[in-house]
């Protein structure tokens, strides 16, 4: 079987948050009907929300939230990185 199709919203965008490059990015399969949401940093660290939206434009409302109420430090927080196992 082929590998479903993603769809990428048209809400997806850079951001600039406190001097610091953000992209929202906001998906799903072609498969699915909720939406994933994730934010890479420049640095290319990644946070990938637990939860799944009914629409993108919940999945934006939520982004767009967390960085009112927390700014940067929401995507910053080395705590809550998983490091890839080195070979």
């Amino acid at each position: 079987m082929a590998d479903p199709n993603i769809i990428t919203s048209g809400l997806s965008k850079r951001v600039t948050v406190e001097g610091h490059e953000l992209s929202i990015e906001i998906y799903k399969s072609e498969c699915d009907q909720n939406w994933l949401l994730e934010v890479v940093d420049e640095d290319g660290t990644s946070t990938v929300w637990d939860d799944l939206f009914k629409s993108d434009r919940a999945a934006m409302n939520e982004v767009l939230n967390t960085i009112k109420e927390e700014g940067l430090s929401a995507f910053r927080d080395n705590a809550n990185i998983v490091p890839f196992p080195q070979k």
